[in-house]
Formats: C-alpha cells, structure tokens, sequence
C-alpha cells in the first residue's frame, strides 16, 4: 500500500532548526518528485521546495535559503532540513510526490502525507 508519511514535528524555540523527515512505502522515490507543502493556521496550503530525481531542487517560495531539500534514496526517505525558525513557520508540514523527473511550477502531485505539526513558540 503506498504511503507517505512525514515526522520530525514538534515544538520549537525561535531561531531553531528541524528536520522533518518523508518516508515513502509501496512506491520507489528514484522515480518521484518530491516535494514539501505547509500550511499555516487560517491559511492556503503552499509549496515550499521540491527535489526532482536527478537532484535538482525548485524553490516555491522565497524562504531567504533557511529551506533544504534533500533524498536518501537508498532509505527512500527525504529530508526537509529548516533553520532559523520564526513563528511564522508554524504550521502542517505535508511532503508529496509526483511521478515526473523534475520540479514542476505549478505542482501537480500524485500523492500526499497526512502532514506534520511544526509550532515554533517560546
């Protein structure tokens, strides 16, 4: 059964980083897009950065770089790594794929997480 699913969520200090992590089962990640979404509370769900299959990486929005993408394709895993946090991070964390090489604008995923709960507070 594919399944993704998103973790590294938790309560964080402002000016602190994480590591969510994307574990994909019932399909290979060599093959997908991948990409992270979030959606503030009171807002639209948007996209963050994607990783195509051959590693390059596509920028939704302009974070000022406190963003990174990376795959573990061996762990069939990947990583959004975020610094610098604010409370304007806070959020649903959702990671998605789409069966297509590269990063495409807009996106057009094919699967979805059920997302993970970010809250940057002091």
């Amino acid at each position: 059964q594919l399944e993704l699913v998103e973790s590294g969520g938790g309560l964080v200090q402002p000016g602190g980083s994480l590591r969510l992590s994307c574990v994909a089962s019932g399909l290979t990640l060599d093959y997908y897009s991948v990409a992270w979404f979030r959606q503030a509370p009171g807002k639209e769900r948007e996209g963050i950065i994607c990783i195509g299959t051959k590693d390059k990486t596509l920028h939704y929005v302009d974070l000022k770089g406190r963003f990174t993408i990376a795959r573990d394709n061996a762990k069939n895993t990947v990583y959004l790594q975020i610094d610098s946090l604010t409370p304007e991070d806070t959020g649903v964390y959702y990671c998605a794929v789409e069966r297509w090489w590269t990063c495409r604008t807009p996106p057009n995923m094919d699967y979805w997480g059920k997302g993970a709960l970010v809250t940057v507070s002091s």
